[in-house]
């Protein structure tokens, strides 16, 4: 059974009006989480399978980071889940995430999509690579994200803004791969060719459908969900980056909060969805499975085998103040 936290909070504030910290429970767990695409039904699945009920409440990764903050000891949260690399870190810089030592998760999620102090785990993969209409553009044509700061494709590019942790975990992962100066020339690049700024991945889509753009960088499962709609939706994927270090990928993960009141509950929701429950997370939205051992969604398993960059994704959010002060000198709005 789920319930949303938010009814639970009468306990929590009893607690923290007379000093204690919350109270545990036998046979729950609760989540904040920013990922709201799929979370009931797994949910629901995992205490058919382990009787531990989930109570969980969603909102922004920043939002719910203040939560934790705010409520610090006295914290009902005994999880937070976050749908971008950057804002895991943070929750583990701002000392709101604990450690986790767990064989199963080490096993299950390879390093470079977990903290390397155990303090968060990727559960699913996003890649966030090219997207193009055949119509318009030769496939040969493309390559790289830094090649999409040429000239030739002045006008013809449609991106999300800068404000987005999509585009700032991108602009880190340039800084990662070339360092600062030669980030901020492809930035540069990619401003000068004057794309269309869309915040929405699912809207960046339907604009190259409709003629409206030849060249976008949107994540790969936005495409995965309209194709089961829509089969004949014609925007394909186009892996870039595949001659060097690979296409860009960030996450989905969670970690367990420093004052989880139900701690032994969190590690078995976050060990089962690394391994028991990844398939049904990762296929509920179309993403990659963070475990290599789980198979893909069918529809996303048929964009093809590809390379994708495995530089330690907390690097997003080391980087992420410096990505964002090259977005805006670069005038990447």
């Amino acid at each position: 059974m789920i319930r949303h936290i938010g009814r639970f909070l009468g306990v929590a504030a009893l607690c923290a009006a007379i000093g204690l910290p919350a109270v545990a429970a036998a046979n729950v767990v609760n989540v904040y989480t920013s990922r709201h695409y799929g979370v009931e039904p797994i949910f629901e699945r995992f205490t058919r399978e382990t009787g531990i009920q989930v109570r969980f409440t969603t909102g922004s990764d920043a939002m719910l980071r203040e939560r934790l903050r705010a409520e610090g000891r006295h914290t009902p949260a005994d999880v937070y889940m976050a749908v971008d690399a950057g804002n895991l870190w943070l929750a583990g810089e701002a000392g709101l995430l604990a450690p986790v030592q767990s064989r199963a998760l080490r096993e299950a999620i390879p390093t470079h999509l977990r903290d390397p102090g155990d303090r968060w785990f990727g559960l699913t993969r996003r890649v966030r690579t090219i997207l193009y209409h055949p119509g318009r553009v030769n496939p040969q044509e493309l390559s790289t994200y830094e090649a999409l700061a040429d000239s030739k494709w002045r006008g013809r590019l449609v991106m999300r803004p800068s404000t987005h942790s999509y585009t700032q975990s991108l602009t880190s992962s340039l800084i990662a791969a070339h360092g600062p100066a030669r980030a901020e020339e492809i930035v540069r690049g990619w401003v000068a060719n004057n794309p269309t700024l869309i915040d929405s991945d699912t809207r960046i889509l339907e604009t190259l459908a409709a003629g409206q753009g030849d060249v976008a960088i949107t994540n790969h499962y936005y495409l995965g969900r309209i194709l089961e709609a829509n089969p004949q939706f014609p925007i394909r994927v186009f892996w870039a980056n595949q001659n060097d270090r690979g296409a860009h990928q960030n996450i989905s993960g969670a970690g367990v909060t420093t004052h989880a009141p139900n701690r032994a509950n969190a590690i078995r929701l976050l060990e089962w969805l690394a391994t028991t429950g990844n398939d049904g997370f990762a296929r509920s939205n179309h993403e990659y499975p963070a475990n290599p051992r789980v198979a893909s969604h069918p529809i996303i398993a048929g964009f093809g085998n590809f390379k994708a960059d495995t530089v330690n994704i907390g690097e997003f959010g080391r980087l992420q103040a410096d990505a964002v002060q090259m977005l805006n000198r670069a005038g990447y709005r």
